[in-house]
């Protein structure tokens, strides 16, 4: 029996790393072919979107979209892995902190900036993962990097006099790449107290919502995938081909362009079925990934 392909649009718990959420899908869907869209890590909660079978060539172009967060930023206490599962380094009061300036330097680390990962990260250096260098006592040095943070909202700023800390509780819009870490990190930073994360929740990724998201104890109750053809339409711009088209474009070959950039556009074939991701390019669509090889059916 062929396993179905689909999207899992799962509601990580704290606790767990992302690779550990695959893991348990893996059991649940009967496939070692599983992977995930954009890495969670195990302090936070929220979207992690997971990729079934076929769909998980659907991953790479997913994780590229754009993603939503509710966070707590602690003021006056950093770590040395910007959030609260590091070791405390440095403790500044920070119980004078107003609104008002707190408002400048949020302001400050919106738009395009330019932002520096956390040492303790999957990035690599020299081939090897920046957190297993951090481990291991060495300081690697990430380059800096362009990133979109086109919301950072305050929702709330709680003064914790037992701790000599700033608790506040924010909302980020932002590209894909950035680190919410390092946002809390660069504040504390521009305010001179230091900062790090002490809750986040991941609630949108692209057009996936964490309301659409399952618990994996619901998921252990009853499994349900959001299908191929479901999946893309949310997240892609829409190409119906003719008959001839899908046939044509599943064996290879290339179409008109659709005018719609390089973006990956999501082909249907006439029943629906989802033939393939396009991008225009040289005058002429290409497939970036081909998931039916007929006129529309099966995926």
């Amino acid at each position: 029996m062929t396993t179905p392909s689909g999207l899992v649009i799962v509601d990580k718990p704290q606790g767990w790393t992302s690779h550990d959420v695959v893991a348990k899908i893996r059991k649940f869907a009967g496939t070692r072919r599983v992977g995930h869209a954009g890495t969670l890590d195990p302090m936070a909660t929220g979207v992690l979107v997971v990729g079934v079978e076929k769909a998980t060539r659907l991953l790479g172009y997913l994780a590229l979209t754009e993603k939503e967060y509710s966070a707590t930023i602690r003021l006056g206490q950093t770590t040395d892995t910007d959030d609260a599962d590091g070791v405390l380094i440095n403790h500044v009061s920070s119980k004078n902190l107003t609104l008002n300036e707190l408002r400048p330097a949020v302001a400050a680390l919106t738009g395009e900036i330019s932002q520096v990962p956390p040492g303790v990260s999957a990035i690599k250096v020299g081939g090897t993962r920046s957190y297993k260098l951090a481990r291991a006592g060495e300081t690697p040095e990430l380059a800096a990097r362009t990133v979109t943070v086109s919301a950072f909202e305050i929702d709330e700023l709680r003064h914790d006099d037992d701790n000599d800390v700033t608790d506040v509780d924010v909302r980020v819009t932002c590209s894909s790449g950035t680190y919410i870490r390092a946002l809390a990190r660069d504040l504390g930073a521009a305010l001179g107290v230091g900062g790090h994360l002490t809750a986040l929740r991941r609630t949108r990724v692209g057009p996936y919502q964490v309301g659409q998201a399952a618990t994996l104890e619901q998921l252990a109750d009853k499994f349900e995938m959001m299908d191929m053809a479901q999946a893309a339409a949310a997240a892609f711009p829409r190409r119906d081909l003719s008959a001839d088209e899908a046939r044509a474009l599943g064996h290879g070959a290339r179409l008109q362009v659709s005018g719609t950039g390089a973006g990956p556009v999501a082909a249907f074939g006439p029943d629906g079925t989802l033939i393939a991701l396009l991008t225009d390019q040289d005058g002429q669509a290409r497939s970036l990934a081909v998931f039916a090889t007929g006129g529309g059916g099966g995926s």
